[in-house]
């Protein structure tokens, strides 16, 4: 789509800011608020409301500001596109099982407040539902094609060393928690600059080096909902800030390593260029918040 290398990696840079501010205000959007979601410290509801305008403007602040850089002056590069054989699948068969999936992801929100169940039984029962009807609309098709549109072949593609990552994440956590280690330093933040704005701040800029997983999960032991009750401001601002913060730099969050990998953007040029954009999105959105609450 872009000819110019910069100019693509200056949309790149844009494309991870806007995934991870895309993702802090959905219950089902980012890691971190699905934790929070799941740990029952925000509901999905609230979340969405509180977070959605915060999110924009982190989005939006260095959005305007890298608009005026481009000037819609984007070079186009001449390529043709080598026509691959696809698997016969009609156009009945790809609208319903996008709207099946995109139902599916839509429904656990609704299946929690309902049931009262964990999530991953509604997205358990979505995939179910899924995996029917996948195999009765591909039942008569050749078996090579039908191995690649079933629910099996995709479960092949599961990125399974990631999964394990987070496991031993939240296990290191855990241990932590246990040992009574988050527990002294939510006393030490707490004395040192009793202000949960703050220290939701600095928990946001932190998650652009450490994984925002963890530091969610710290958080997540320090305080309990008795210290901080359901949908409470920490919790809220936390979602945010660690959803955001990790766009400072591009090693903080899933989408820049991602990004990092497929266009090989170098570390320096982005702490360079897109840095102090993100950055200044987030407080902007921080700032938001505050003001709105």
């Amino acid at each position: 789509m872009i000819a110019d290398k910069k100019d693509l990696w200056l949309f790149a840079g844009m494309l991870i800011i806007a995934a991870n501010a895309g993702g802090a205000w959905s219950p089902i959007g980012d890691v971190t608020t699905i934790m929070l979601w799941i740990g029952g410290q925000v509901t999905a509801g609230n979340i969405v409301v509180k977070l959605i305008l915060p999110s924009l403007v982190c989005l939006l602040v260095p959005l305007g500001i890298i608009s005026f850089k481009l000037k819609g002056n984007i070079k186009k590069p001449n390529i043709h596109l080598e026509k691959k054989e696809k698997p016969n699948v009609n156009t009945f068969e790809k609208r319903l099982v996008f709207f099946l999936g995109l139902g599916a992801l839509l429904f656990v929100p609704i299946f929690k407040t309902v049931t009262h169940l964990p999530p991953f039984m509604g997205i358990l029962f979505g995939l179910g539902v899924m995996w029917v009807v996948t195999e009765i609309i591909h039942r008569k098709k050749e078996i090579a094609h039908k191995n690649s549109l079933s629910i099996v072949g995709v479960l092949q593609k599961i990125d399974t060393p990631s999964i394990l990552f987070f496991l031993g994440i939240l296990l290191a956590v855990a241990s932590l928690q246990t040992g009574g280690h988050l527990s002294d330093m939510a006393l030490f933040l707490d004395n040192k600059f009793h202000n949960i704005y703050v220290i939701n701040t600095i928990i946001g800029v932190l998650s652009a080096i450490v994984d925002n997983v963890p530091l969610v999960a710290g958080a997540m032991g320090m305080y309990s909902v008795e210290t901080y009750p359901v949908d409470h401001t920490f919790w809220e601002l936390l979602a945010y800030c660690a959803g955001t913060g990790g766009s400072i730099l591009i090693i903080g969050s899933a989408a820049g390593v991602a990004i990092m990998g497929t266009l090989k953007i170098n570390f320096i040029w982005y702490l360079r260029k897109i840095s102090l954009l993100a950055l200044a999105g987030y407080l902007a959105g921080v700032l938001t918040y505050i003001i709105l609450n």
